[in-house]
């Protein structure tokens, strides 16, 4: 017997010894249901007369499940687990526990399903502290105001859309349009910036979790990561739960007064469940067939994301949920409602991904409302000048389509604005510090890039970012030290 297992054989012989010194005969009751019928992940249940939403029952082969609806003479419940002898007839016991899954730092670098058992083949040592999956948002006087930045490492939204730790930013757009792969470089944009990453991945097929794990190993972001995954093969009761679980994890961290950043990929998916449980529990179907709750069901979940206060530890968890459109329709159902409860949109488009704008983000229809207050005075003042150059140029470009023949100054401004959208170009897994983002800014506004072609302006760049690998300059540096250097790294 190995080490491990005779230590865990010690421990349940021990926690019997007490149980057995501690037991009182008495009268007991215990309440048992009957299973009526099994099928597509849930299970209608007869008995039970004090069972509670949310409250896990225990099924006698071993499978488990939660109160999901209640019913005059029934009961509706998703099942968690589900074992091949589960059949109708079978014997439920209420256990008159809610849903939680263990919480720890035992959990960063590990993938786990959302009731927390380990799915990447390693032993994981049992955490002692538990978390609720759910539980109210932290109350109104126990936030502050998002004051700090979280940097995605991507130029476009660290300057034009920048966020706050505290945060919650939607990511909206059409399906392959790089959703995933912006939440992606936001957590490798993390690294060394003591920022505990959780990755929710809600109803994804197989190759795509592989291919999602497989990037953050490579590029070294698995070390302060923990994944929550529920497949789309797994059950529909268990999809339904993985954002709450990942939420239940980032939380205990965020009560440590660490911050904590939650990508949900995706609510999208996250509903499309929720509706299918639903409609089997025949609860009444509402806008597009979604049950009247569905508002209530992620709002609920993003307002737990937030910056408390010195008080109650200061920690925040800023949240990245993503939603898909379809044929880029932003007014649908899901994603309006998303709209409402998040502090902001980057919102993708399918035009501009074709063009080779890439991010194909749109500015026009991304905003961050609360995230220019948590910008560094420095990028934020350089960053409001260069946005209001790219809008008027978009404005202008739209103009000459029709072939009309422009001033030179407008002319300039064309040129300039040409320029401005290759700069904004950028690769996926390459994340830029924030030093670079001041950096190419000041640059821009002061001119120094107006004689540089555009399919040189990449190489151009790569130059001011090695300059600043090699300089002492900081944020806080001023605008003449910081511009003495630009023209010494563009001679």
């Amino acid at each position: 017997m190995s080490w491990s297992k005779q230590n865990t054989v010690v421990s349940l012989l021990d926690k019997q010894a007490n149980w057995l010194a501690n037991y009182q005969p008495k009268l007991r009751v215990i309440e048992q249901g009957t299973v009526v019928s099994i099928g597509d992940g849930i299970s209608w249940i007869k008995g039970l007369p004090s069972a509670a939403i949310e409250d896990i029952l225990i099924f006698a082969d071993g499978s488990r499940g939660m109160v999901f609806d209640l019913n005059r003479d029934r009961i509706g419940a998703i099942l968690l687990y589900e074992t091949d002898k589960l059949t109708s007839g079978m014997t439920v016991f209420l256990s008159k526990h809610s849903l939680e899954i263990p919480v720890g730092d035992e959990f960063i670098g590990r993938v786990i399903d959302p009731l927390g058992t380990p799915l990447d083949g390693l032993l994981l040592q049992t955490p002692t502290e538990r978390g609720n999956l759910e539980k109210a948002s932290p109350a109104i006087i126990a936030r502050d105001f998002v004051d700090k930045p979280l940097y995605t490492g991507i130029k476009i939204i660290d300057t034009l859309i920048p966020i706050g730790k505290g945060q919650r930013q939607l990511i909206v757009g059409d399906e392959g349009l790089g959703r995933s792969s912006i939440a992606i470089d936001a957590v490798i944009n993390q690294k060394d910036q003591d920022v505990i990453c959780i990755y929710v991945l809600i109803g994804q097929k197989r190759s795509t979790v592989v291919s999602t794990l497989e990037t953050l190993r490579n590029q070294g972001a698995l070390d302060y990561t923990v994944c929550v995954v529920a497949e789309a093969s797994s059950l529909p009761g268990l999809q339904y739960l993985a954002p709450f679980a990942g939420c239940a994890l980032a939380e205990y961290w965020m009560a440590q007064g660490k911050d904590t950043l939650i990508i949900y990929d995706d609510l999208s998916t996250h509903a499309r469940t929720y509706r299918e449980l639903s409609l089997l529990l025949r609860r009444p179907p509402g806008r597009e067939a979604y049950p009247g709750d569905i508002f209530f069901v992620h709002s609920r979940l993003l307002e737990r994301s937030t910056h408390l206060n010195a008080e109650n530890g200061g920690g925040s968890m800023t949240a990245l949920p993503i939603v898909e459109t379809k044929q880029g329709e932003i007014a649908a159902y899901i994603p309006t409602n998303l709209i409402s409860i998040t502090d902001g949109q980057i919102y993708l488009d399918n035009d501009l991904f074709v063009s080779g704008f890439r991010p194909a983000i749109d500015i026009t229809k991304s905003v961050s409302r609360i995230g220019g207050k948590a910008q560094h005075p420095s990028i934020s003042s350089q960053a409001g000048q260069m946005k209001l150059d790219y809008l008027q140029f978009l404005e202008l470009e739209s103009f000459t389509r029709f072939g009309q023949r422009l001033e030179a100054s407008m002319e300039a401004r064309i040129k300039r604005g040409r320029l401005l959208r290759e700069i904004l170009k950028q690769d996926r897994l390459t994340p830029l510090c924030s030093r670079f983002q001041l950096a190419w800014l000041m640059a821009f506004n002061a001119g120094l890039f107006n004689d540089v072609k555009p399919e040189d302006i990449t190489t151009t760049l790569g130059g001011i970012e090695q300059g600043i690998k090699a300089s002492g300059l900081s944020l806080d540096s001023s605008q003449e030290q910081w511009l003495e250097a630009l023209h010494e790294w563009l001679k």
